[in-house]
């Protein structure tokens, strides 16, 4: 791990610590992990950063909410000790402790950061925008022996005991897996389609589909996120398919988070003709007055905004936590869930499954497994696909492992 974010490290402009440094601080990281405190496992993350020039490039305009930078009064020396000690300090939605070396090389916590809860909202997409981010990298503990590091915003390396991850499959942003997400978003597409040609004629809906798109994987990726943070382990299918080959324990029809994004996307093309009315209009001639209505419209479609993304949060929420019972939760194609605590029927399994080891997926980038090195939640998903094509389903391993799965 070490070798390879000082690999990553030598791309930038950062100044560049010793590969034996580096070491250091992961050994002490991973050594920490093991341990708990007040019977609770360690959890926290670790900015790298200089405090001799922690914000060497700070942006013209800087936002209330950006992170700071705390000193304290005495260097403490980064051991295992004083990091369990102080993690309970540091949760890592709140701050990360600052941590540098001397001039032999000795690593020390030097500070804190704040506003932490901001990069974790970013990361988690519960917000569509974030600052940039102190220090070199951060590094943080997520679980016992469990260690990630992230460079800005980006995700270089991640051990899991004793095995080092630094390449990344992301089915979400391109391949296969995208695909049929981009197609399971036609109902929203509908809806926003028949709302701009009833109330804004002269805007293009096909200019609004690649943002449906977005807003449909971003939810979807926030619900299995969330599903990861329990650690539970679960699964979820998104099926076009009533109870074919289902035994729903628990059914209901919950199609709240449907409405919601359908909504939030409403209320984002008003509030951006209404803003590009007032720029176009009325910002280049203070002589021309601005009309009251204009303004409270542009002004009550951005409150409407918020209050639906408000919405769309707890619904995730909402559906994250059913995949906390044994069984899976079904999913419509569009998101509308259908039950949960759900059981498969017993199918004929494939004889094999093809792991792929990108997001597209060809027939040099596919490995054919069997499928009995699998669990039996894994299995049964197998079985479902196989059986059923057009169903797309995740599984959560208690490792927090996600495995999209289609025939």
């Amino acid at each position: 791990m070490a070798r390879l974010v000082y690999k990553k490290l030598a791309k930038t402009n950062y100044p560049q610590p010793s590969e034996s440094i580096l070491t250091h601080l992961f050994e002490n990281l991973f050594f920490t992990s093991l341990k708990t405190e007040e019977g609770q496992l360690i959890k926290v993350t670790v900015t790298f950063i200089d405090p001799a020039d922690p914000d060497p490039s700070p942006p013209e305009r800087i936002v209330a909410d950006r992170w700071n930078y705390i000193h304290f009064r005495k260097r403490i020396p980064f051991t295992v000790k004083n990091i369990v000690k102080l993690s309970k300090a540091a949760d890592p939605w709140s701050s990360s402790l600052a941590v540098y070396y001397d001039a032999n090389n000795e690593l020390y916590i030097w500070g804190m950061i704040d506003q932490a809860v901001h990069y974790q909202d970013f990361l988690n997409y519960e917000t569509e925008s974030g600052s940039e981010q102190p220090g070199f990298f951060q590094t943080s503990i997520s679980d016992i022996g469990s260690i990630h590091v992230m460079l800005d915003y980006e995700l270089i390396a991640t051990l899991k005991q004793n095995t080092l991850i630094s390449n990344y499959v992301d089915v979400f942003r391109k391949g296969t897996v995208n695909k049929i997400l981009k197609s399971f978003s036609e109902p929203y597409k509908k809806a926003i389609r028949s709302y701009i040609n009833k109330y804004y004629k002269d805007e293009d809906p096909k200019d609004w589909d690649e943002y449906i798109e977005t807003s449909i994987i971003q939810s979807l990726s926030r619900i299995l996120l969330k599903s990861q943070n329990y650690h539970h382990g679960g699964a979820f299918l998104m099926t076009p398919y009533k109870k074919a080959g289902l035994i729903v324990k628990h059914e209901l029809s919950y199609d709240r988070l449907f409405k919601a994004i359908v909504n939030y996307i409403q209320l984002n093309i008003s509030h951006y003709k209404y803003s590009n009315a007032i720029a176009d209009q009325f910002s280049r001639d203070e002589k021309n007055l601005l009309p009251v209505s204009l303004y409270v419209s542009e002004n009550v479609s951005e409150a409407q905004k918020n209050e639906t993304s408000d919405e769309i949060k707890g619904a995730i929420r909402f559906i994250s936590s059913l995949s906390c019972i044994d069984g899976l939760v079904v999913l419509t194609t569009d998101l509308k869930v259908k039950g949960f605590g759900t059981v498969i029927r017993s199918k004929p399994m494939p004889p094999y499954v093809y792991v792929a080891k990108s997001a597209t997926v060809s027939d040099d980038k596919i490995t054919a497994v069997s499928s009995n090195q699998f669990g039996t939640r894994h299995c049964s998903m197998f079985s479902y696909c196989w059986n059923n094509n057009g169903s797309l389903g995740f599984v959560i391993s208690q490792d927090g492992i996600f495995a999209p799965l289609r025939e």
